[in-house]
Protein backbone atom coordinates (compact mmCIF):
# COMPACT_ATOMS: atom_id res chain seq x y z
CA UNK A 1 0.00 0.00 0.00
CA UNK A 2 2.83 2.37 0.78
CA UNK A 3 4.24 1.79 -2.68
CA UNK A 4 0.86 2.47 -4.31
CA UNK A 5 0.46 5.69 -2.31
CA UNK A 6 3.97 6.77 -3.29
CA UNK A 7 3.30 6.19 -7.00
CA UNK A 8 -0.04 7.99 -6.74
CA UNK A 9 1.64 10.94 -5.00
CA UNK A 10 4.30 11.12 -7.71
CA UNK A 11 1.65 11.11 -10.44
CA UNK A 12 -0.25 13.90 -8.68
CA UNK A 13 2.95 15.91 -8.37
CA UNK A 14 3.78 15.44 -12.05
CA UNK A 15 0.26 16.42 -13.08
CA UNK A 16 0.42 19.50 -10.85
CA UNK A 17 3.75 20.51 -12.33
CA UNK A 18 2.32 20.24 -15.85
CA UNK A 19 -0.66 22.41 -14.88
CA UNK A 20 1.67 24.87 -13.22
CA UNK A 21 3.87 25.04 -16.29
CA UNK A 22 0.83 25.65 -18.48
CA UNK A 23 -0.43 28.31 -16.11
CA UNK A 24 2.96 29.99 -16.07
CA UNK A 25 3.08 29.84 -19.88
CA UNK A 26 -0.27 31.61 -20.00
CA UNK A 27 0.53 34.15 -17.32
CA UNK A 28 3.90 34.89 -18.90
CA UNK A 29 2.48 35.72 -22.34
CA UNK A 30 3.70 39.31 -21.98
CA UNK A 31 6.81 41.30 -21.13
CA UNK A 32 7.04 42.51 -17.52
CA UNK A 33 7.95 46.22 -17.27
CA UNK A 34 8.14 48.70 -14.41
CA UNK A 35 6.15 51.40 -16.23
CA UNK A 36 4.69 52.25 -19.64
CA UNK A 37 5.66 55.69 -20.95
CA UNK A 38 5.54 57.53 -17.58
CA UNK A 39 6.56 60.78 -19.26
CA UNK A 40 3.35 60.97 -21.34
CA UNK A 41 0.93 61.38 -18.43
CA UNK A 42 -2.45 59.72 -18.11
CA UNK A 43 -3.85 57.50 -20.88
CA UNK A 44 -6.77 59.15 -22.77
CA UNK A 45 -10.05 57.37 -22.31
CA UNK A 46 -10.67 56.67 -26.01
CA UNK A 47 -7.25 55.06 -26.58
CA UNK A 48 -7.66 51.29 -26.64
CA UNK A 49 -4.67 48.98 -26.49
CA UNK A 50 -5.95 45.77 -24.92
CA UNK A 51 -5.74 43.73 -28.14
CA UNK A 52 -3.52 43.95 -31.26
CA UNK A 53 -6.51 44.96 -33.38
CA UNK A 54 -7.61 47.62 -30.91
CA UNK A 55 -4.10 49.11 -30.81
CA UNK A 56 -3.86 49.36 -34.60
CA UNK A 57 -7.39 50.75 -34.98
CA UNK A 58 -6.78 53.37 -32.27
CA UNK A 59 -3.43 54.40 -33.74
CA UNK A 60 -4.78 54.82 -37.29
CA UNK A 61 -7.84 56.72 -36.05
CA UNK A 62 -5.72 59.08 -33.93
CA UNK A 63 -3.32 59.59 -36.83
CA UNK A 64 -6.10 60.63 -39.20
CA UNK A 65 -7.19 63.20 -36.61
CA UNK A 66 -3.56 64.39 -36.12
CA UNK A 67 -3.75 63.57 -32.38
CA UNK A 68 -0.08 62.68 -32.17
CA UNK A 69 0.19 63.34 -28.42
CA UNK A 70 -2.46 60.71 -27.75
CA UNK A 71 -1.11 58.34 -30.40
CA UNK A 72 2.28 58.35 -28.61
CA UNK A 73 0.66 56.26 -25.83
CA UNK A 74 0.62 53.34 -28.28
CA UNK A 75 4.41 53.43 -28.68
CA UNK A 76 6.93 51.78 -26.38
CA UNK A 77 9.23 54.70 -25.54
CA UNK A 78 11.24 52.85 -22.91
CA UNK A 79 14.53 53.62 -24.69
CA UNK A 80 13.99 57.37 -24.23
CA UNK A 81 14.41 59.27 -20.93
CA UNK A 82 11.18 60.02 -19.13
CA UNK A 83 11.62 63.77 -19.43
CA UNK A 84 11.98 63.50 -23.25
CA UNK A 85 9.02 61.21 -23.93
CA UNK A 86 6.40 63.97 -24.05
CA UNK A 87 8.41 65.86 -26.64
CA UNK A 88 9.70 63.06 -28.86
CA UNK A 89 6.64 60.75 -28.60
CA UNK A 90 4.30 62.77 -30.87
CA UNK A 91 7.04 63.19 -33.47
CA UNK A 92 7.74 59.44 -33.54
CA UNK A 93 4.02 58.67 -33.70
CA UNK A 94 3.63 60.89 -36.77
CA UNK A 95 6.65 59.24 -38.40
CA UNK A 96 5.26 55.77 -37.66
CA UNK A 97 1.88 56.69 -39.11
CA UNK A 98 3.56 57.95 -42.28
CA UNK A 99 5.68 54.79 -42.68
CA UNK A 100 2.63 52.55 -42.17
CA UNK A 101 0.65 54.62 -44.66
CA UNK A 102 3.46 54.55 -47.26
CA UNK A 103 4.80 51.01 -46.96
CA UNK A 104 2.27 48.69 -45.31
CA UNK A 105 -1.16 47.32 -46.11
CA UNK A 106 -2.47 46.17 -42.73
CA UNK A 107 -3.44 42.50 -42.63
CA UNK A 108 -6.45 42.65 -40.31
CA UNK A 109 -6.77 38.86 -40.34
CA UNK A 110 -3.44 38.72 -38.54
CA UNK A 111 -4.43 41.29 -35.90
CA UNK A 112 -6.79 39.24 -33.75
CA UNK A 113 -9.21 40.92 -31.40
CA UNK A 114 -8.06 38.84 -28.41
CA UNK A 115 -5.96 40.06 -25.48
CA UNK A 116 -3.68 37.02 -25.72
CA UNK A 117 -3.56 37.11 -29.59
CA UNK A 118 -4.15 33.36 -29.66
CA UNK A 119 -5.01 32.24 -33.19
CA UNK A 120 -7.51 29.41 -32.95
CA UNK A 121 -7.58 29.16 -36.78
CA UNK A 122 -3.89 28.34 -37.12
CA UNK A 123 -2.95 24.90 -38.41
CA UNK A 124 -1.92 22.45 -35.71
CA UNK A 125 1.56 22.07 -37.23
CA UNK A 126 2.28 25.79 -36.73
CA UNK A 127 4.97 26.77 -34.27
CA UNK A 128 2.59 28.97 -32.22
CA UNK A 129 -0.68 27.15 -32.92
CA UNK A 130 -3.01 27.38 -29.93
CA UNK A 131 -0.55 29.41 -27.84
CA UNK A 132 -0.86 32.92 -26.40
CA UNK A 133 1.35 35.51 -28.09
CA UNK A 134 3.34 38.36 -26.65
CA UNK A 135 4.80 39.65 -29.91
CA UNK A 136 3.31 39.98 -33.40
CA UNK A 137 5.18 40.71 -36.62
CA UNK A 138 3.27 43.25 -38.70
CA UNK A 139 5.66 43.66 -41.62
CA UNK A 140 9.26 43.63 -42.81
CA UNK A 141 10.54 46.91 -44.25
CA UNK A 142 13.77 47.33 -46.16
CA UNK A 143 16.20 49.72 -44.44
CA UNK A 144 19.65 50.28 -45.92
CA UNK A 145 19.71 46.93 -47.65
CA UNK A 146 18.42 44.84 -44.75
CA UNK A 147 14.88 44.02 -43.58
CA UNK A 148 13.77 45.44 -40.24
CA UNK A 149 10.62 44.35 -38.47
CA UNK A 150 7.61 46.34 -37.37
CA UNK A 151 6.15 44.60 -34.31
CA UNK A 152 3.51 44.85 -31.63
CA UNK A 153 4.58 43.70 -28.16
CA UNK A 154 2.39 42.91 -25.15
CA UNK A 155 3.61 44.73 -22.00
CA UNK A 156 2.35 44.55 -18.43
CA UNK A 157 2.98 46.65 -15.37
CA UNK A 158 2.41 44.74 -12.16
CA UNK A 159 -1.16 45.22 -10.99
CA UNK A 160 -2.37 46.58 -14.37
CA UNK A 161 -3.91 45.01 -17.47
CA UNK A 162 -1.48 44.08 -20.26
CA UNK A 163 -1.26 46.48 -23.22
CA UNK A 164 -0.23 46.03 -26.84
CA UNK A 165 2.28 48.67 -28.04
CA UNK A 166 4.55 49.15 -31.01
CA UNK A 167 7.87 47.62 -29.93
CA UNK A 168 10.79 49.74 -28.83
CA UNK A 169 13.01 48.22 -31.56
CA UNK A 170 10.51 49.32 -34.19
CA UNK A 171 10.33 52.82 -32.69
CA UNK A 172 14.14 53.10 -32.63
CA UNK A 173 14.16 52.53 -36.43
CA UNK A 174 11.47 55.14 -37.13
CA UNK A 175 13.70 58.19 -37.80
CA UNK A 176 15.67 56.35 -40.46
CA UNK A 177 12.57 54.73 -42.00
CA UNK A 178 10.83 58.11 -42.12
CA UNK A 179 13.89 59.58 -43.81
CA UNK A 180 13.70 56.84 -46.45
CA UNK A 181 9.96 56.64 -47.00
CA UNK A 182 8.58 59.95 -45.70
CA UNK A 183 7.39 62.83 -47.89
CA UNK A 184 9.94 63.94 -50.48
CA UNK A 185 11.02 67.55 -50.87
CA UNK A 186 8.89 67.89 -53.97
CA UNK A 187 5.84 66.60 -52.11
CA UNK A 188 6.42 69.06 -49.27
CA UNK A 189 6.35 71.91 -51.81
CA UNK A 190 2.90 70.90 -53.04
CA UNK A 191 -0.07 73.00 -51.90
CA UNK A 192 -2.11 71.68 -48.99
CA UNK A 193 -5.24 70.82 -51.05
CA UNK A 194 -3.22 68.33 -53.11
CA UNK A 195 -2.00 66.62 -49.93
CA UNK A 196 -5.51 66.05 -48.61
CA UNK A 197 -7.21 62.65 -48.75
CA UNK A 198 -9.21 61.95 -51.90
CA UNK A 199 -10.60 58.40 -51.95
CA UNK A 200 -9.48 54.84 -51.17
CA UNK A 201 -6.98 56.29 -48.72
CA UNK A 202 -5.10 58.13 -51.50
CA UNK A 203 -4.13 61.78 -51.61
CA UNK A 204 -5.11 64.04 -54.46
CA UNK A 205 -1.55 64.37 -55.70
CA UNK A 206 -1.33 60.55 -55.95
CA UNK A 207 -4.52 60.41 -57.99
CA UNK A 208 -3.13 63.04 -60.37
CA UNK A 209 0.52 61.95 -60.54
CA UNK A 210 0.07 58.19 -60.98
CA UNK A 211 -1.36 58.36 -64.54
CA UNK A 212 1.24 61.00 -65.46
CA UNK A 213 4.11 58.82 -64.20
CA UNK A 214 2.77 55.75 -66.03
CA UNK A 215 2.43 57.77 -69.24
CA UNK A 216 5.97 59.14 -68.77
CA UNK A 217 7.42 55.62 -68.31
CA UNK A 218 5.63 54.31 -71.41
CA UNK A 219 6.67 57.38 -73.42
CA UNK A 220 10.33 56.96 -72.47
CA UNK A 221 10.09 53.29 -73.43
CA UNK A 222 8.70 54.25 -76.83
CA UNK A 223 11.44 56.84 -77.28
CA UNK A 224 14.08 54.22 -76.42
CA UNK A 225 12.59 51.89 -79.03
CA UNK A 226 12.78 54.60 -81.69
CA UNK A 227 16.37 55.50 -80.81
CA UNK A 228 17.57 51.88 -80.83
CA UNK A 229 15.66 51.07 -84.02
CA UNK A 230 17.18 53.91 -86.05
CA UNK A 231 19.49 52.48 -88.67
CA UNK A 232 18.08 48.98 -88.19
CA UNK A 233 14.99 49.49 -90.28
CA UNK A 234 13.04 48.45 -87.14
CA UNK A 235 14.23 44.89 -87.63
CA UNK A 236 12.24 42.33 -85.71
CA UNK A 237 14.01 40.19 -83.17
CA UNK A 238 13.53 36.94 -85.06
CA UNK A 239 15.14 38.32 -88.24
CA UNK A 240 18.14 39.90 -86.57
CA UNK A 241 19.13 37.37 -83.95
CA UNK A 242 22.86 37.92 -84.47
CA UNK A 243 22.64 41.69 -83.89
CA UNK A 244 23.73 42.76 -80.42
CA UNK A 245 21.75 45.99 -80.68
CA UNK A 246 18.56 44.19 -81.69
CA UNK A 247 19.11 41.62 -78.92
CA UNK A 248 19.44 44.33 -76.26
CA UNK A 249 16.53 46.45 -77.46
CA UNK A 250 13.63 44.69 -75.61
CA UNK A 251 15.40 44.40 -72.20
CA UNK A 252 16.67 47.99 -72.45
CA UNK A 253 13.13 49.24 -73.11
CA UNK A 254 11.82 47.24 -70.13
CA UNK A 255 14.65 48.60 -67.96
CA UNK A 256 13.81 52.18 -68.94
CA UNK A 257 10.13 51.69 -68.09
CA UNK A 258 10.79 49.92 -64.77
CA UNK A 259 13.63 52.29 -63.85
CA UNK A 260 11.46 55.33 -64.49
CA UNK A 261 8.77 53.94 -62.20
CA UNK A 262 11.35 53.06 -59.55
CA UNK A 263 12.95 56.53 -59.53
CA UNK A 264 9.76 58.55 -59.64
CA UNK A 265 7.81 56.48 -57.11
CA UNK A 266 10.76 55.75 -54.83
CA UNK A 267 12.53 59.11 -54.63
CA UNK A 268 10.44 61.89 -56.13
CA UNK A 269 6.89 60.87 -55.22
CA UNK A 270 6.72 58.06 -52.61
CA UNK A 271 3.19 56.69 -52.93
CA UNK A 272 1.00 55.28 -50.18
CA UNK A 273 1.03 51.61 -49.27
CA UNK A 274 -1.99 50.72 -51.41
CA UNK A 275 -0.09 51.72 -54.55
CA UNK A 276 3.42 50.86 -53.36
CA UNK A 277 2.46 47.24 -52.61
CA UNK A 278 1.53 46.86 -56.28
CA UNK A 279 4.21 49.00 -57.93
CA UNK A 280 7.19 47.73 -55.91
CA UNK A 281 6.76 44.05 -56.89
CA UNK A 282 6.03 45.04 -60.50
CA UNK A 283 9.18 47.18 -60.65
CA UNK A 284 11.25 44.37 -59.11
CA UNK A 285 9.78 41.86 -61.56
CA UNK A 286 10.45 44.25 -64.47
CA UNK A 287 14.10 44.85 -63.56
CA UNK A 288 14.86 41.18 -62.91
CA UNK A 289 13.06 40.18 -66.11
CA UNK A 290 15.07 42.76 -68.05
CA UNK A 291 18.35 41.32 -66.74
CA UNK A 292 17.28 37.75 -67.55
CA UNK A 293 16.04 38.83 -70.98
CA UNK A 294 19.31 40.64 -71.72
CA UNK A 295 21.42 37.62 -70.71
CA UNK A 296 19.34 35.26 -72.86
CA UNK A 297 19.26 37.55 -75.89
CA UNK A 298 22.99 38.29 -75.71
CA UNK A 299 23.71 34.58 -75.41
CA UNK A 300 21.51 33.92 -78.44
CA UNK A 301 23.27 36.61 -80.44
CA UNK A 302 26.71 35.20 -79.63
CA UNK A 303 25.57 31.60 -80.22
CA UNK A 304 23.99 32.48 -83.57
CA UNK A 305 27.31 33.98 -84.68
CA UNK A 306 29.29 30.89 -83.64
CA UNK A 307 26.86 28.07 -84.43
CA UNK A 308 24.51 27.76 -87.41
CA UNK A 309 20.94 26.63 -86.69
CA UNK A 310 19.85 26.88 -90.33
CA UNK A 311 17.87 23.74 -91.10
CA UNK A 312 18.77 23.81 -94.80
CA UNK A 313 22.49 24.03 -94.05
CA UNK A 314 22.41 21.32 -91.40
CA UNK A 315 20.47 18.81 -93.50
CA UNK A 316 23.19 18.82 -96.18
CA UNK A 317 25.53 15.87 -96.32
CA UNK A 318 29.26 16.01 -96.41
CA UNK A 319 32.32 15.98 -94.23
CA UNK A 320 31.77 17.53 -90.81
CA UNK A 321 27.97 17.75 -91.10
CA UNK A 322 27.45 15.15 -88.36
CA UNK A 323 29.53 17.19 -85.91
CA UNK A 324 27.68 20.37 -86.88
CA UNK A 325 24.32 18.74 -86.16
CA UNK A 326 25.55 17.39 -82.83
CA UNK A 327 27.03 20.75 -81.88
CA UNK A 328 23.84 22.64 -82.80
CA UNK A 329 21.70 20.24 -80.77
CA UNK A 330 23.97 20.36 -77.71
CA UNK A 331 24.26 24.14 -77.80
CA UNK A 332 20.46 24.42 -78.06
CA UNK A 333 20.12 22.11 -75.02
CA UNK A 334 22.65 24.14 -73.03
CA UNK A 335 20.72 27.28 -73.93
CA UNK A 336 17.46 25.76 -72.67
CA UNK A 337 19.08 24.60 -69.44
CA UNK A 338 20.59 28.06 -68.96
CA UNK A 339 17.19 29.69 -69.45
CA UNK A 340 15.63 27.39 -66.83
CA UNK A 341 18.38 28.08 -64.28
CA UNK A 342 18.38 31.85 -64.84
CA UNK A 343 14.58 32.01 -64.71
CA UNK A 344 14.42 30.05 -61.45
CA UNK A 345 17.10 32.29 -59.97
CA UNK A 346 15.24 35.39 -61.12
CA UNK A 347 11.92 34.17 -59.69
CA UNK A 348 13.59 33.42 -56.36
CA UNK A 349 15.23 36.85 -56.35
CA UNK A 350 11.91 38.57 -57.05
CA UNK A 351 10.10 36.63 -54.31
CA UNK A 352 12.89 37.47 -51.88
CA UNK A 353 13.36 41.13 -52.68
CA UNK A 354 9.76 42.07 -53.38
CA UNK A 355 8.30 39.86 -50.62
CA UNK A 356 5.67 39.07 -53.22
CA UNK A 357 3.59 36.58 -51.29
CA UNK A 358 2.92 38.88 -48.37
CA UNK A 359 2.88 42.10 -50.37
CA UNK A 360 0.11 40.98 -52.68
CA UNK A 361 -1.92 39.42 -49.93
CA UNK A 362 -1.18 35.77 -50.66
CA UNK A 363 0.29 34.98 -47.24
CA UNK A 364 -2.57 32.77 -46.12
CA UNK A 365 -2.63 30.90 -49.43
CA UNK A 366 1.14 30.49 -49.46
CA UNK A 367 1.37 29.42 -45.80
CA UNK A 368 -1.09 26.60 -46.41
CA UNK A 369 0.95 25.36 -49.35
CA UNK A 370 -2.01 25.72 -51.72
CA UNK A 371 -0.22 28.23 -53.92
CA UNK A 372 2.70 25.84 -54.34
CA UNK A 373 0.35 23.02 -55.29
CA UNK A 374 -1.43 25.20 -57.85
CA UNK A 375 1.87 26.25 -59.44
CA UNK A 376 3.14 22.66 -59.46
CA UNK A 377 -0.02 21.39 -61.15
CA UNK A 378 0.04 24.19 -63.73
CA UNK A 379 3.74 23.65 -64.48
CA UNK A 380 3.52 19.85 -64.60
CA UNK A 381 3.11 19.53 -68.37
CA UNK A 382 5.60 22.30 -69.08
CA UNK A 383 8.28 20.76 -66.87
CA UNK A 384 7.74 17.32 -68.38
CA UNK A 385 8.24 18.78 -71.86
CA UNK A 386 11.36 20.66 -70.73
CA UNK A 387 12.87 17.49 -69.29
CA UNK A 388 11.96 15.57 -72.45
CA UNK A 389 13.69 18.20 -74.62
CA UNK A 390 16.82 17.86 -72.49
CA UNK A 391 16.53 14.08 -72.83
CA UNK A 392 16.60 14.38 -76.63
CA UNK A 393 19.70 16.54 -76.44
CA UNK A 394 21.47 14.09 -74.15
CA UNK A 395 20.72 10.85 -75.98
CA UNK A 396 21.02 12.46 -79.47
CA UNK A 397 18.06 10.47 -80.77
CA UNK A 398 17.15 13.41 -82.98
CA UNK A 399 19.40 16.32 -83.79
CA UNK A 400 18.69 19.63 -85.45
CA UNK A 401 18.97 18.98 -89.19
CA UNK A 402 18.30 15.23 -89.01
CA UNK A 403 16.07 13.75 -91.69
CA UNK A 404 13.37 11.62 -90.05
CA UNK A 405 10.09 9.88 -90.83
CA UNK A 406 7.58 10.77 -88.12
CA UNK A 407 4.03 9.44 -88.22
CA UNK A 408 4.34 8.80 -91.94
CA UNK A 409 5.75 12.26 -92.70
CA UNK A 410 9.19 12.63 -94.30
CA UNK A 411 10.63 15.74 -92.65
CA UNK A 412 13.70 17.29 -91.05
CA UNK A 413 14.15 18.48 -87.46
CA UNK A 414 14.13 22.26 -87.63
CA UNK A 415 13.94 23.27 -83.95
CA UNK A 416 13.91 21.53 -80.57
CA UNK A 417 12.21 23.97 -78.22
CA UNK A 418 11.19 23.75 -74.58
CA UNK A 419 7.73 22.36 -75.12
CA UNK A 420 7.60 21.29 -78.77
CA UNK A 421 9.68 19.98 -81.64
CA UNK A 422 9.33 21.81 -84.94
CA UNK A 423 9.54 19.53 -87.98
CA UNK A 424 9.67 20.70 -91.59
CA UNK A 425 8.10 18.41 -94.17
CA UNK A 426 9.63 18.07 -97.61
CA UNK A 427 6.74 20.15 -98.99
CA UNK A 428 7.70 23.06 -96.72
CA UNK A 429 4.90 22.48 -94.20
CA UNK A 430 5.74 22.71 -90.50
CA UNK A 431 4.66 19.99 -88.07
CA UNK A 432 4.62 21.01 -84.39
CA UNK A 433 4.79 18.07 -81.99
CA UNK A 434 4.84 18.27 -78.16
CA UNK A 435 8.20 17.05 -76.96
CA UNK A 436 6.64 14.41 -74.70
CA UNK A 437 4.70 12.94 -77.65
CA UNK A 438 7.77 13.11 -79.86
CA UNK A 439 9.88 11.18 -77.35
CA UNK A 440 7.11 8.67 -76.68
CA UNK A 441 6.48 7.74 -80.34
CA UNK A 442 8.87 5.70 -82.53
CA UNK A 443 10.31 7.42 -85.59
CA UNK A 444 12.86 6.70 -88.31
CA UNK A 445 16.07 8.71 -88.22
CA UNK A 446 17.71 8.53 -91.62
CA UNK A 447 20.85 10.47 -90.60
CA UNK A 448 21.49 9.12 -87.11
CA UNK A 449 24.76 7.37 -87.95
CA UNK A 450 25.37 7.13 -91.73
CA UNK A 451 23.71 9.42 -94.27
CA UNK A 452 23.73 6.64 -96.86
CA UNK A 453 20.58 4.50 -96.92
CA UNK A 454 18.68 2.03 -99.04
CA UNK A 455 15.25 2.84 -100.38
CA UNK A 456 12.66 0.26 -101.32
CA UNK A 457 10.40 -0.05 -104.31
CA UNK A 458 7.92 -2.95 -104.09
CA UNK A 459 5.92 -4.10 -107.11
CA UNK A 460 3.25 -6.75 -107.41
CA UNK A 461 3.94 -8.78 -110.57
CA UNK A 462 2.19 -11.69 -112.20
CA UNK A 463 3.49 -15.19 -111.53
CA UNK A 464 4.69 -15.37 -115.15
CA UNK A 465 6.65 -12.09 -115.00
CA UNK A 466 10.22 -12.16 -116.33
CA UNK A 467 12.05 -11.05 -113.19
CA UNK A 468 15.62 -11.49 -114.62
CA UNK A 469 14.80 -9.23 -117.58
CA UNK A 470 13.29 -6.63 -115.26
CA UNK A 471 16.35 -6.91 -113.04
CA UNK A 472 18.61 -6.06 -115.99
CA UNK A 473 16.50 -3.05 -116.90
CA UNK A 474 16.61 -1.98 -113.23
CA UNK A 475 20.43 -2.08 -113.27
CA UNK A 476 20.45 0.03 -116.44
CA UNK A 477 18.27 2.64 -114.71
CA UNK A 478 20.64 2.83 -111.75
CA UNK A 479 23.70 3.06 -114.00
CA UNK A 480 22.23 6.13 -115.68
CA UNK A 481 21.38 7.79 -112.36
CA UNK A 482 24.54 6.96 -110.41
CA UNK A 483 27.36 9.45 -110.05
CA UNK A 484 30.87 8.46 -109.01
CA UNK A 485 29.95 8.84 -105.36
CA UNK A 486 26.74 6.86 -105.80
CA UNK A 487 28.55 4.12 -107.72
CA UNK A 488 30.32 3.16 -104.50
CA UNK A 489 26.95 1.95 -103.23
CA UNK A 490 26.52 -0.43 -106.20
CA UNK A 491 27.05 -3.42 -103.95
CA UNK A 492 23.82 -2.57 -102.17
CA UNK A 493 21.74 -3.02 -105.31
CA UNK A 494 19.43 -5.96 -105.54
CA UNK A 495 16.14 -7.34 -106.83
CA UNK A 496 14.44 -9.99 -104.75
CA UNK A 497 11.16 -11.85 -104.82
CA UNK A 498 10.09 -10.96 -101.30
CA UNK A 499 6.78 -12.84 -101.25
CA UNK A 500 3.85 -14.20 -103.23
CA UNK A 501 0.16 -15.02 -102.95
CA UNK A 502 -2.69 -16.02 -105.22
CA UNK A 503 -2.60 -12.59 -106.88
CA UNK A 504 1.05 -12.74 -107.90
CA UNK A 505 4.58 -12.25 -106.66
CA UNK A 506 5.97 -9.32 -104.71
CA UNK A 507 9.31 -8.08 -106.06
CA UNK A 508 11.57 -5.84 -103.99
CA UNK A 509 13.92 -3.39 -105.76
CA UNK A 510 16.63 -1.97 -103.48
CA UNK A 511 17.59 1.62 -104.33
CA UNK A 512 20.96 2.79 -102.91
CA UNK A 513 20.81 6.46 -101.87
CA UNK A 514 23.93 8.43 -100.86
CA UNK A 515 22.05 10.87 -98.63
CA UNK A 516 18.51 11.35 -97.28
CA UNK A 517 18.04 14.73 -98.97
CA UNK A 518 17.86 13.14 -102.44
CA UNK A 519 16.57 9.73 -101.36
CA UNK A 520 12.85 10.34 -101.82
CA UNK A 521 13.23 11.87 -105.29
CA UNK A 522 15.60 9.08 -106.35
CA UNK A 523 13.20 6.37 -105.16
CA UNK A 524 10.31 7.98 -107.03
CA UNK A 525 12.34 8.21 -110.23
CA UNK A 526 13.45 4.57 -110.01
CA UNK A 527 9.85 3.47 -109.43
CA UNK A 528 8.68 5.42 -112.47
CA UNK A 529 11.28 3.91 -114.81
CA UNK A 530 10.88 0.37 -113.45
CA UNK A 531 7.13 0.59 -113.98
CA UNK A 532 7.74 1.77 -117.53
CA UNK A 533 10.16 -1.12 -118.11
CA UNK A 534 7.62 -3.61 -116.75
CA UNK A 535 5.03 -2.24 -119.17
CA UNK A 536 7.45 -2.60 -122.10
CA UNK A 537 8.09 -6.19 -121.11
CA UNK A 538 4.34 -6.83 -121.12
CA UNK A 539 4.22 -7.48 -117.41
CA UNK A 540 1.24 -6.31 -115.39
CA UNK A 541 2.65 -4.50 -112.36
CA UNK A 542 1.35 -2.36 -109.58
CA UNK A 543 3.09 -0.91 -106.52
CA UNK A 544 2.74 -2.51 -103.13
CA UNK A 545 1.96 -0.08 -100.31
CA UNK A 546 3.70 1.18 -98.37
CA UNK A 547 5.94 1.61 -101.37
CA UNK A 548 8.57 3.91 -99.84
CA UNK A 549 10.78 2.79 -97.02
CA UNK A 550 14.35 3.24 -95.98
CA UNK A 551 16.93 1.35 -94.03
CA UNK A 552 20.51 2.19 -93.16
CA UNK A 553 23.05 1.21 -95.78
CA UNK A 554 25.20 -0.29 -93.07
Amino acid sequence: MNVVRLVFALLLAAFASVLSAQENAVTESWYEVDAINPGLGDLPGDVQRGTPQATMESFLALGRENRWQDAAHLLDLANFPQEEQAEIGPELAEQLFTVIDRKIVVNWYQLLDRPDALDARAVSEGAVAGQPRRSLLLALIDMDGRPVSLRLNRLQVEGQDPAWLFSRQSIDNMPRLYELYGPSRIEELLPDPLRQRAFWGLRWWEVICLPIILALAIGLGRLTYNVMSRGLGRTRRDTGSDSILVALRPPVILTVVAGTLAITTGNLFPFSGRIDTILSPLVAIGLVTAVIWAIINLSDAVIDRLVSFDGDALTKTGEGQEKKRELATKVAAIRRAMIVIITLFGVGLVLREANLMKTLGFSLLASAGAFTLILAFAARNMLSNVMASLQIALNQSARIGDKIVYDGHLCSVERINFTFVQLREWTGKRIVVPVVDFVGEPFENWTMTDPALIGEVRLKLAHTADVPALRARYYDVLDKLDTEEEAELAGDRGVFVAGHDVFGQEVLFMVPCPDPNTAWARICEVREQVLAAAAELGTEARPVFPAVGAMDAG
